[in-house]
Parts: structure tokens; C-alpha cells; sequence
């Protein structure tokens, strides 16, 4: 035994410690490599390693983090913080899954209906008829999985821009001149309704910068819109793509003819929403 070994009788063996927190010496030697759990002490020449008592609820923590998929990474920053900051932790992480999983979910149901060949039968198509209105509008050229972080920032810079000129009056939707996929940049065009075009239109020259990006005004026509309302899972790309498609198929069943670009018109608090929240229309103009 070295000079410098530790009081033996406030250590466990790894043989005892495993057993005493109902882990394997494997599970232990991995939560030292990845630095979750290191033992009290380590023989410098045989490697063995020891370990104090009080250690075990933490090496029961790690277990069982590691039983609902939690990252390592994640894993050290929650072992480390006092109960109710953990317990606060583990909550939003289990929010996430479950949201992660409703849009799994979608996703799968939406590939079981694509891969076998039935038409889609879950969206319901209405009508609805929107007045002029003046907009706000930013556009932008990117691609789809730019999307979650680009529509929230540029429709909350619209909405502040709109309470200069009025207020918001209606509600916010963004618009896709072509394609935003994994391989198409669009562009898209975030949009907010404005309550007084006048001072609109002066922010938007004192604001904008050109037709093709930064803020314009635009006045859109009296219009009517043929949709379908999805939940927050279904926004989901390429779920999403599919409610697309049922609306493209209803207006072409119908006898009538699409106007103008599609859009995706967010009438829910975003992040106040469920998975299974409706939260978006996915509309087209049609006549």
C-alpha cells in the first residue's frame, strides 16, 4: 500500500462500490473516461480504483439519466447542479423528447401514407376570404433547416416594426415564392400585417434595404384562401410537405386556379403550443 493511499476504511473498492450503487466495474471505468463520475483515488501503478461512500448517489444519478437517453454532455452539466435546479433540468429535457417524439410521430405516419400509396385523408380543406391588408415583409433566400431559427427572429423584428405604424393587424404568416427544401433557398418572406400603411411605408424607406431583402411594404389585395390547419408537430419538415400537397390536390379537384404563393399563416403562441396544438394554417391563394 502506497504512503499516500487515502484512509482505507472511508473507501470502497470498485468491486464493493459497483455492487453498493448496482452497477457493473464497466458501467464505472466508462463514467470515469467520460468524466462523469472519477473515483477518490487510483492506484498509480495497478490502476485500481477507489471510492467514497457518498459518491454512490451520484453514480445512481448518472445510471439513471443515462436510462432516458439524456447526452453525456448534458449528463455532466445536471450532476453538477443543486436538487431543484436538476430537477428543473431534467423537465425541459423531458420536454423536449416528448416533442421530439410527436414529430417522429407525424413523420412516420406521414411516411407510412407516402410509402404505401393512400391519399392522405388527415386534412380537412376550407375556404376563407382575407381583405387588404398593408404588410410588412421580409424576405430571404435559405434553406429548410434555416427555417425554425429564420421565421421566429424575422416575424418577432416585423412585429416590433409593426407597433410603430399602428400596431399588428392580422396575423402573421410567411410566404414561399419557390421552394425552401434541404436543396432549394426559396426565397421566403416573412409577413406582418400593419394597422397604418402611411407610417408603414415611411419605416420601410427609412428601414429597407432594396425589394430583395430587409423590410418593404407591400399592399396585398382582397383575396380568398383555400387551407388546412396543422398542429406544431405537423410544421415538422417534411411532414409539412404533405399538407402542402392535400391543399395543391382539394384546389385542383375544385376546378380552381392558385394566384399566388403558398403560405404557412402562424395564428398560435409558438412556444406556448403542445406538439398536438394546432398552431399553422397552410394556405394558397386561389380563384
Amino acid at each position: 500500500m502506497h504512503d499516500d493511499f487515502p484512509d482505507a476504511s472511508r473507501l470502497l473498492s470498485i468491486g464493493a462500490f459497483a455492487a453498493r450503487a448496482r452497477l457493473s466495474a464497466k458501467a464505472l471505468r466508462l463514467y470515469d473516461r467520460l468524466r462523469l463520475l472519477a473515483p477518490a483515488y487510483v492506484d498509480d501503478v495497478t490502476g485500481y480504483r477507489w471510492y467514497r461512500a457518498d459518491q454512490v448517489e451520484r453514480a445512481r444519478l448518472v445510471a439513471l439519466l443515462r436510462q432516458i437517453d439524456m447526452p453525456l454532455a448534458r449528463i455532466a452539466e445536471v450532476v453538477e447542479l443543486p436538487g431543484a435546479e436538476g430537477a428543473h433540468a431534467v423537465t425541459a429535457y423531458w420536454a423536449e423528447v416528448e416533442e421530439r417524439r410527436a414529430v417522429q410521430g407525424a413523420v412516420v405516419a406521414h411516411l407510412r401514407d407516402r410509402l404505401s400509396g393512400r391519399r392522405p385523408t388527415m386534412y380537412e380543406i376550407r375556404t376563407c376570404d382575407v381583405p387588404e391588408q398593408a404588410v410588412l415583409a421580409e424576405r430571404k433566400h435559405l434553406l429548410s433547416d434555416e427555417l425554425p431559427r429564420w421565421i421566429p427572429a424575422a416575424l418577432g423584428r416585423l412585429e416590433r416594426a409593426a407597433e410603430e405604424c399602428g400596431g399588428v393587424a392580422g396575423v402573421p404568416y410567411v410566404a414561399y415564392h419557390a421552394e425552401v427544401t434541404p436543396d432549394s433557398d426559396g426565397p421566403a418572406e416573412a409577413c406582418v400585417p400593419v394597422t397604418d400603411a402611411k407610417a408603414a411605408e415611411a419605416w420601410a424607406a427609412a428601414h429597407g434595404r432594396g425589394a430583395t431583402s430587409g423590410t418593404v411594404l407591400r399592399i396585398e389585395p382582397a383575396q380568398r384562401l383555400a387551407y388546412t390547419r396543422i398542429t406544431k408537430a405537423q410544421v415538422a419538415y417534411p411532414q409539412i410537405i404533405s399538407a402542402f400537397d392535400a391543399v395543391e390536390e382539394w384546389v385542383e379537384r375544385e376546378g380552381l386556379t392558385i394566384t399566388g404563393p403558398c403560405r404557412e399563416v402562424y395564428f398560435a403562441d409558438w412556444d406556448a403550443a403542445s406538439a398536438t396544438d394546432e398552431v399553422c394554417d397552410i394556405a394558397f391563394p386561389v380563384a
